[in-house]
């Protein structure tokens, strides 16, 4: 009798897939201790109040499953209600940033990008991803505006609670439908400053909890 084969290309395409490099180094910017993959990607100018924070170094974009891999992730405990603020400069003449929230463990996470992209053009760029062991999936719609219209730095806020899975966004005062959303798989989780594949700075963070 012939024997027959289950394992699916999808299948085995995941059991070759590389691991996630681990986030085994570590920076301390604005007051707190980050980890990060490599503290050589980050550079911190300035000091107090005046601190910024450069990724320096775009990592290739991560490949089965696509989602983003370079940030610097704070070591606190699971917040599950926080509002933060920051401004963000991106890449020029284009590029995107991003910023991690409700992340759990390795791959379990959420996490806003900025971009000047319109989502209803490029469906993964200005919009609300979701990650859970797989690919990046949008969880936001799609009307509104580029959040990074410009090279300039943008002030972001961004105010979540875990108990409704909901995260609001503004960028310069400005809402949209695309930076909102709602996700009750993931709760309480760390928050962290990256991009996906651009580099890029930020400064004047400040997180409040609760």
């Amino acid at each position: 009798m012939e024997r027959r084969s289950f394992l699916t290309l999808p299948v085995a395409a995941a059991a070759m897939a590389a691991p996630t490099p681990p986030l085994a180094a570590k920076i301390r910017v604005f007051g707190m201790d980050w980890q990060v993959m490599a503290a050589e990607d980050w550079k911190v100018e300035g000091s107090g109040a005046s601190e910024v924070l450069h990724l320096v170094t775009a990592k290739p974009q991560q490949r089965d499953p696509r989602r983003p891999t370079q940030f610097a992730l704070a070591e606190t405990e699971p917040i599950g209600k926080f509002t933060l603020e920051v401004e963000a400069k991106r890449l020029a003449p284009k590029g995107s940033l991003i910023i991690i929230y409700a992340w759990e463990r390795d791959g379990y996470f959420n996490y806003l990008h900025l971009s000047d992209d319109l989502a209803s053009k490029v469906e993964v760029h200005n919009g609300v991803f979701h990650c859970y062991g797989g690919d990046r999936v949008r969880i936001s719609p799609k009307p509104g505006p580029a959040t990074l219209p410009t090279e300039g730095w943008h002030k972001v806020k961004m105010t979540y609670d875990a108990s409704r899975g909901l995260l609001d966004s503004w960028v310069d005062g400005v809402t949209s439908p695309s930076i909102k959303a709602v996700d009750l798989s993931l709760g309480a989780g760390r928050i962290g400053l990256g991009s996906f594949f651009n580099t890029g700075s930020f400064r004047n963070f400040k997180l409040t909890r609760g």
